[in-house]
């Protein structure tokens, strides 16, 4: 990934928290729409990047429209090969199915994610998905 969009879609990330921290609505509000347009400005080009599209869903509160981000994320994910973010994505997918009520999209989602987090580093996230797809099969 280009390092100064990560650095611009980082910084934004960073403003983003801290104006949902401070609970100002319009601060937060602009700088979604600048990553909105960042993330827009670079689709289906050599910039365009799943972490962009990653961070956009992180921040939209809209449950049903953060899914169908992530899913575009994913999508980049695949396409670049990234297990990390495939396995990341694949997880906050599930866990917004989880919330909207979808438990068998939300397993097939967990079943990708563990299949892909087996070549990741990251052990934390290796078990929070193995501990939500445990949780949902078990019930």
């Amino acid at each position: 990934m280009n390092t100064k969009i990560y650095q611009h879609v980082h910084a934004l990330a960073k403003d983003l928290l801290q104006a949902s921290v401070r609970k100002n609505q319009a601060t937060f509000d602009e700088y979604y729409l600048e990553l909105k347009q960042l993330c827009e400005e670079h689709e289906d080009s050599d910039k365009d990047h799943p972490v962009q599209w990653e961070t956009l869903a992180d921040f939209t509160d809209d449950l049903v429209l953060a899914v169908s981000i992530y899913e575009k994320a994913l999508l980049k994910a695949q396409a670049i090969n990234s297990k990390d973010f495939l396995s990341s994505i694949a997880f906050a997918i599930a866990s917004l199915q989880v919330e909207l009520g979808d438990k068998a999209s939300a397993i097939a989602h967990l079943e990708s994610a563990k299949i892909n987090s087996n070549k990741i580093a990251d052990k934390e996230l290796k078990a929070e998905i193995s501990e939500l797809l445990e949780e949902l099969q078990s019930t």
